[in-house]
């Protein structure tokens, strides 16, 4: 048997069982969608939300790339963003980070990993802002954790930046902004940062003006 084989009968068994324990759940599950929570992740195999969070399927709406990113340029992350924000009206939004993250180390290094060093410069550019902390820490494992933590606090500066967190601020003073990182070794989550959604968390420079956030 292959292992692409393996995974269409564990399908089937998964969904057997679920099915056993709760006849309904794929008919509530088909009908509708309404998380609470937008989870932003690391594409890393080793994070699946909804079973580090014990969650079931619709209670997480997920989005993951390379080391957890908030780019403004993505126009997959933000699609996804303001389709949680606007249209599931989420409550939360989760940025979770991972201790031993391979994205973060590589960025830590000057190798070339070809199309994948446009994506890393902007771990890089984290970096640079807590290079002194960083380079003070003499441990690499230590290093690497380090900007694992500082990398998710800046993503979550970077969703408050945003047109599309903004204006579901004003309007129903929602998502709270959540930054986690996650351990490997023992499988618990660190809380590092709760953002309210507050216009004074947001440095002046990057608050849009109100009434220009419906154009």
């Amino acid at each position: 048997m292959s292992p692409y084989e393996k995974l269409l009968i564990q399908n089937k068994a998964w969904s057997a069982d679920q099915k056993q324990a709760d006849e309904n759940f794929f008919g509530r599950l088909e009908k509708q969608q309404s998380p609470k929570f937008l989870w932003i992740g690391c594409s890393d195999s080793r994070v699946p939300a909804n079973q580090i969070t014990g969650t079931d399927p619709g209670e997480i709406f997920v989005h993951r790339n390379i080391a957890n990113m908030v780019v403004h340029t993505d126009l997959n992350l933000l699609s996804v963003l303001e389709y949680a924000v606007a249209v599931l009206k989420v409550e939360h939004i989760i940025v979770c980070g991972h201790y031993g993250c391979g994205g973060i180390e590589a960025a830590l290094g000057n190798k070339s990993f070809g199309l994948i060093n446009k994506w890393l410069l902007n771990i890089k550019e984290v970096y640079k802002l807590y290079q002194k902390e960083i380079d003070a820490i003499e441990n690499h494992d230590d290093k690497v954790n380090a900007l694992v933590e500082f990398n998710v606090i800046e993503q979550c500066q970077d969703l408050i930046k945003t047109s599309i967190i903004q204006k579901a601020w004003r309007d129903r003073s929602a998502p709270t902004i959540h930054g986690w990182a996650y351990g490997l070794k023992d499988g618990l989550i660190k809380e590092l940062l709760n953002i309210e959604p507050d216009f004074q968390n947001i440095n002046p420079i990057f608050r849009f003006e109100l009434e220009e956030l419906d154009k």
